[in-house]
Parts: structure tokens; sequence; C-alpha cells
């Protein structure tokens, strides 16, 4: 708590920052006309406004008659405005407001605050928003433990997540809550709020003057991320606060320091790579890699791979993706290509980091650039569709086993065709089932070495169609 000032809340106990807080604390929007990027959440008549406006609680009913949400999970992007929304949830709707973080919160701390909460209600006491930032660290006992409050509304919940809930949220507690997605903020959203900061008394009060050269690069590392966008400014205005450099351009501005290109560029070295190897960024990030794969984009396939690689994920898992991505996506088109992704994940397993990020760099401009086939893979899938659908029938007589005894006097194997005595070891006789008789899986592309294989198969086939 030492971010605000104890001596200044508001009646509902929520904290004010304190002047030394941090830029983007100070500047967090204190009513729905600042909040960027949301506005599909928060249309008039929408869940999440009428949780906010008052007379949407849990207790009350719209003019519509119908109650706001009490539980609700906002999931979406890091800087996208959760922890303001349930600010403004608590501030706005004259709640009180309770703050836990699931990095530090325990079993007790929840029962602890729900028990409070309880007993306002009973007393005729304000009701109680329950902000838990970062639930998905929650454990599944410490989610459980906040069940009884949510079905019996003794506080409305509010949870954030940065990582898709499917994967990260307790079932039962999903299923009673209102999941809500904020949209990433685009770049013009980042330019906005930076904009404010810079001019807002509760910012920098126009103390310093922002370059248009830095401004666009302070944007382009912000990511879409609104806290990381104030963050850098606040730590380039120090520079610039600390007399470096002074605007120049004759305006209003003349004298004022200024945060030129060069200021935001020492305040920060690099973009933190946005991507979390737990969380949903892990299922994005490896998603768009594939597909970029798939789509023979070998540029965005190496930005993907570097993505990866710079976030520290597990080398042996990018290798293992390669050689699904070989056998799925380029397949016979080029059967070199799944040698090649072979290799590379045992040489990744024997060299590791950070040369194996070449080995694995090689493997994807192959892959990626190679011509594509999901023939085998389509062709497996229609066999197996199949074999699940009942459509199996008996193995002809002539292919079953006849090496055992009393196989001859079943008749197994008379008949059978050995192909090596044939012309171009093919012979024709029927293979499949009499139930699938003429059935065809496989479909070659006209694309790499699957042209040649094309062009043999219709020929097996005309042999093998000739028995009939």
């Amino acid at each position: 708590m030492d971010l605000f000032d104890a001596a200044t809340t508001d009646a509902q106990g929520t904290p004010r920052p304190r002047p030394a807080s941090p830029l983007a604390v100070r500047m967090r929007p204190a009513s729905l006309e600042e909040i960027a990027g949301q506005e599909h959440l928060l249309v008039p008549g929408s869940p999440l406004r009428r949780l906010i406006e008052p007379g949407g609680g849990t207790g009350g009913a719209t003019a519509a008659g119908r109650a706001a949400p009490s539980s609700v999970i906002l999931w979406g992007p890091p800087g996208t405005g959760k922890t303001t929304l349930a600010y403004l949830i608590a501030t706005v709707s004259g709640r009180r407001f309770v703050e836990l973080s699931a990095v530090t919160a325990g079993v007790k701390d929840v029962r602890q605050v729900i028990e409070d909460a309880r007993r306002r209600l009973a007393t005729g006491g304000d009701e109680t928003v329950l902000f838990i930032d970062e639930v998905h660290r929650f454990s599944k006992s410490q989610q459980d433990a906040l069940l009884p409050s949510v079905e019996n509304r003794w506080v409305t919940l509010v949870a954030a997540t940065t990582e898709n809930p499917s994967f990260s949220v307790n079932s039962p507690l999903l299923s009673r809550s209102l999941l809500l997605t904020l949209r990433p903020l685009t770049a013009e959203h980042v330019r906005d709020l930076v904009r404010r900061a810079v001019t807002d008394p509760r910012g920098l009060g126009g103390g310093v003057v922002l370059a248009e050269a830095a401004e666009e690069h302070l944007v382009r590392l912000a990511g879409g991320d609104a806290r990381k966008a104030l963050t850098i400014l606040e730590a380039a205005a120090g520079a610039a606060l600390s007399g470096e450099a002074l605007a120049d351009d004759g305006g209003e501005a003349a004298g004022v320091p200024q945060i030129d290109l060069a200021t935001v560029e020492r305040a920060v070295d690099v973009a933190a790579v946005r991507y979390d190897r737990d969380g949903d960024q892990h299922y994005d990030v490896i998603s768009a890699f594939i597909k970029s794969i798939r789509g023979s984009d070998v540029d965005a396939a190496l930005h993907y791979l570097a993505r990866m690689v710079a976030a520290g994920e597990d080398p042996r898992f990018i290798a293992r993706r390669l050689v699904i991505s070989a056998a799925e996506d380029v397949g016979l088109a080029d059967p070199s290509a799944l040698q090649t992704a072979v290799a590379a994940a045992q040489a990744v397993q024997l060299i590791g980091m950070p040369e194996g990020r070449i080995i694995l760099a090689e493997a994807v401009v192959h892959l990626a650039t190679a011509p594509k086939s999901n023939a085998a893979y389509n062709g497996i899938d229609a066999a197996l569709a199949d074999v699940r659908a009942g459509r199996i029938g008996t193995v002809p007589v002539h292919l079953r086993d006849a090496h055992y005894a009393g196989a001859e006097r079943l008749g197994h194997g008379q008949e059978y065709r050995y192909a090596h005595d044939w012309p171009h070891a093919v012979a024709p006789q029927q293979y499949l089932p009499d139930e699938l008789a003429g059935r065809r899986y496989y479909a070659p592309s006209d694309r790499g070495f699957e042209r040649q294989v094309s062009e043999r198969l219709e020929r097996i086939r005309a042999i093998l169609d000739a028995q009939a």
C-alpha cells in the first residue's frame, strides 16, 4: 500500500494515489470516459456498465429490471485496463473496495475478507467489491474458497487474468461468473494516453514536451500495453528533467525540458517480450508460428520463433512442433523436411541454447519454404473416420496370415499374388475389405516431390483396379 496515501481515501476505503506513486497509477482513469479501447464492454445497458453505474449493483436493478452480474472475470493482455475497471466498479457505484493479489494472498485472507463483507451486509453496511488480481495464480482450493461468496452475493467479485480462463480458472467459478474479454489497445489508444499523461496535472502536468519521433518510438515499444507506455514515459521524463535537453521550437514549449528520441532510447533498452510461457500468449504465439510455416511466410515464422526464444520457451517444445509440422503440413511434397525436423530436434537436445536457436532457425526456414501437402494427414484421418464409424469389413482371405497350423485348411493365403512376381512389383488384387473396395484415402497434390508420387500412383491404381 506504499503507493497510496492511507490518509486520503474515499468513503468506500478506496486508496488514492500519492504524488510519489508511479505515473501509471496516478493516471489510472477516474471515469468511464477516460477508459481507452474497451468501448465494446461499456455500451449502454451492457453488463459491465450496469455493474459500474449507480443502481446497477448486486442488490439493485437497472431501469429495465435486469440485475447486474455479481461476479466478473476480466481477461485481457497486460496494460489494457483490468485493474482500472475494478476500481471504477467500486468508486463510481459507491461500494467498498478490497484488493487482494493472488501472488501474496492465501485462503485465510480470502475467507477473512468474505466474512467481513458478510458482517457489513448483515448490519446494513456497504456492499464490497473484492478485486483479485492475477486470479490464475490462485490454487484450486483458493478459487474454491470464493464460490460461496459468489453464489450468495456476499461480495461483488472482480477477478483479473492475463491467461485464458478456460485453462486457468476452475470450472465452477467460471460457470458462475460473467467472462469479459478486453481487447488489446491500438497504437492510437496508447498515443492518446501518453499525450494525456504529458499534460494532465495528475501526470507530468506539462513539465516536459514529447518530441514526435520519441512519441512514435515509445508507442511502438509499448506494444499495446498502457502501463508499459507510461512506465517508459516516466523514465524518459526523469532523464529529461535532469536537465539534458530543452525544447527550442520557439513556441510555448520553448525552454521546457524535452523528451527526444535519444532520451527514450536511453530510458529503456528494449521492449520486454510480451509472452507468458504458461499462459494464453504461449498458445497464441505457437499457433501463429505453425500457421506461418504452413502459410510459407518464412519471415513471420522466424519472428514468432524469435519471440519464443527470447521469452525462454523450452527449445525441445519448439522442436517437437516442427517435427509435427513437417509431417502434417509439408508431408511428401518434400520428404526431406521431416528428416530436417527430426535432426533439428536431436541436435537441439544435444547442443542446447543459445546455439540451438540457429538449428531451429534452419529447420524453420526449410519447412516454411518447402512445398506443402497435407495429403498424408488427410488420408489417415479419412481412414480413421471410416474405422471409427464401423466401416471395417473383414480382411480378404488371400491376405490373411497363413503361417500357423490350420491356416491352410481355412483357405488363408490361397490365391495370394506375390508382388515381386509381377511387372513393376505391383500385383493386381484386392487389398481393402469388400465393404471398402475402391475407397480412396490418399490424394497427392501436384506440388514438389508429390507430383511424381501422383503420376506413379495413377499407374499403380490402374493396375490394381484391373483385377476387378
